[in-house]
């Protein structure tokens, strides 16, 4: 069995290939063609955390794999990361434990790179101003992923704290052209912006309709079990796609409140998901038809896209011989 540690993994996930890679995974997914069960979880209510469990089989990259994830929001997030993770990869032929891996680092560029492939489908092909609202791993995963799709020649930060704001802004501002500033709050980032990426644990919406620039398109990968990321309004009008309807309209702990609130509250059906990225990317249901139309990718995280960015990781691992070989019998 190959293992490999995260610093490793960081080293060998290649941005540009993931976010390739995910095309075909979406498109599996949308097919029938993986198997990805919804998620499970045992929840741990006095630290508001919980341990998911998330096994997948992905055809096009020969890939069956499961991830232990968990969510423990109260981490600083520096020091220990909100999301930690471990994904075990089998041998789809024989059902062989054949690596193990950090998948905290999956977990991050994955989610990222999702969100950069639905901004290459959905986004207007002149974007180039990008808001970026919350300040831990996943905000910094989404500007460089975006940044890749799109030619962003503004980033506007915001989050609940100033310092860590304005400490992402100065971290950006190094590795990716343009100009990166902190703002004050998540209206001042929203304003004029042509992508949003919202990477946040809000419990009241911090994307809201009135704040929006028509022609936006937004991302949404923020989960709290007691909130949501997105206001009704801005839910109501815009064009909604999905990495998978199952999952995103699931109960705890797989679906989204962002989606599952304006339903109970009557303001949209489940209807209203208008397309996953894998139908967008097979043809069968379009996407942006207007310069003005707000569009909205909301994420709930699928295994299908774990499974992608471990086949890629292993893969290169073992072109390069990097990583340890263990013997667990």
């Amino acid at each position: 069995m190959l293992v490999l540690g995260r610093s490793q993994v960081e080293a060998l996930l290649d941005v540009d290939s993931l976010i390739d890679a995910l095309a075909p995974a979406m498109a599996d997914l949308s097919a029938g063609r993986a198997s990805v069960p919804d998620r499970v979880a045992a929840l741990v209510s006095e630290r508001e955390g919980f341990l998911a469990a998330m096994p997948g089989f992905l055809p096009s990259a020969g890939a069956l794999m499961a991830k232990l994830v968990s969510l423990f929001p109260h981490n600083d997030g520096a020091r220990l990361p909100t999301h930690q993770a471990l994904i075990v990869a089998f041998d789809p032929d024989t059902g062989e434990p054949t690596a193990l891996l950090d998948g905290t680092a999956i977990t991050a560029a994955r989610t990222g790179a999702c969100s950069a492939l639905s901004v290459r489908l959905l986004a207007r092909e002149d974007a180039t101003e990008l808001a970026v609202l919350g300040t831990g791993v996943q905000a910094r995963s989404h500007a460089r992923a975006i940044c890749r799709v799109r030619p962003i020649r503004r980033i506007r930060v915001a989050g609940r704290d100033p310092a860590k704001a304005a400490a992402l802004a100065e971290e950006l501002s190094a590795v990716l052209e343009g100009e990166v500033q902190a703002v004050s709050s998540y209206a001042e980032a929203l304003d004029g912006a042509d992508i949003a990426a919202a990477t946040t644990h809000a419990v009241e919406p911090v994307i809201r309709r009135s704040w929006l620039t028509p022609g936006v398109h937004i991302t949404s990968v923020g989960y709290n079990p007691a909130g949501r990321e997105i206001d009704g309004a801005t839910v109501a009008e815009a064009l909604v796609c999905v990495e998978s309807r199952q999952a995103v309209l699931a109960p705890f702990p797989a679906g989204s409140n962002d989606l599952l609130m304006p339903i109970r509250d009557g303001l949209i059906t489940a209807d209203h998901v208008h397309a996953e990225l894998g139908e967008l990317i097979a043809g069968s249901r379009p996407g942006r038809t207007a310069p003005d139309q707000i569009t909205l990718y909301k994420s709930v995280g699928v295994t299908a896209q774990d499974a992608a960015a471990t086949a890629l990781v292993v893969a290169f691992a073992r072109e390069r011989s990097i990583g340890e070989e263990i013997t667990l019998r």
